[in-house]
């Protein structure tokens, strides 16, 4: 994968391995629990524990920092089962979980960068995303890459929380993409 401008060079993206989605399960489900954006034991907090299952249809990429997982999300293709909102040519991506006591090192930043160089890369014309209101910290992350809200596209999640739609236009050329 492409390099990242890190803030901390010894931040590596990369696909995570199977002996790794225990690990993964467990900090997004820290992260997510322990924000309070899903409750403990929610069928949600079942779902985010469960990387291996992910891993069949959709990629779990992984940042690590001095060989420890520090950082992941989960990559799905439109009309694939982990696709919640991808539209056609759209590469969506979830569940970006990043340590609270990694916070800092440009992690986050640099697993969105790739996902967006994973879409230029397989032709995709836009990455989408689903956040809360309450994610403050990635939501900077998504305004500082240029996502911008597709509000006709925001849902609601089963247990009536407000969920808004960003997105990214992905200019195959290699170019700073425009809105």
């Amino acid at each position: 994968m492409p390099g990242m401008d890190l803030k901390d060079p010894g931040v590596v993206v990369r696909v995570a391995r199977p002996d790794e989605y225990d690990a993964v399960g467990e900090l997004t489900v820290e992260v997510y629990v322990g924000a309070g954006y899903v409750r403990a034991g929610s069928w949600y907090a079942g779902e985010l524990a469960d990387t291996r299952r992910r891993a069949t249809s959709a990629r779990i990429l992984v940042a690590t920092h001095a060989d420890r997982i520090i950082g992941s999300l989960t990559v799905a293709h439109a009309g694939t089962p982990y696709a919640e909102i991808a539209q056609p040519g759209e590469l969506e991506f979830r569940m970006l979980a990043v340590a609270k006591s990694a916070r800092g090192l440009g992690a986050g930043t640099a697993l969105v960068r790739t996902v967006i160089d994973l879409a230029r890369a397989e032709g995709c014309t836009a990455v989408a995303l689903t956040t809360m209101p309450a994610m403050v910290d990635a939501r900077r992350i998504y305004d500082r890459l240029g996502f911008f809200p597709a509000p006709a596209r925001d849902w609601r999640s089963s247990e009536g929380d407000l969920l808004t739609v960003l997105r990214l236009p992905v200019d195959l050329s290699g170019s700073a993409p425009a809105r």
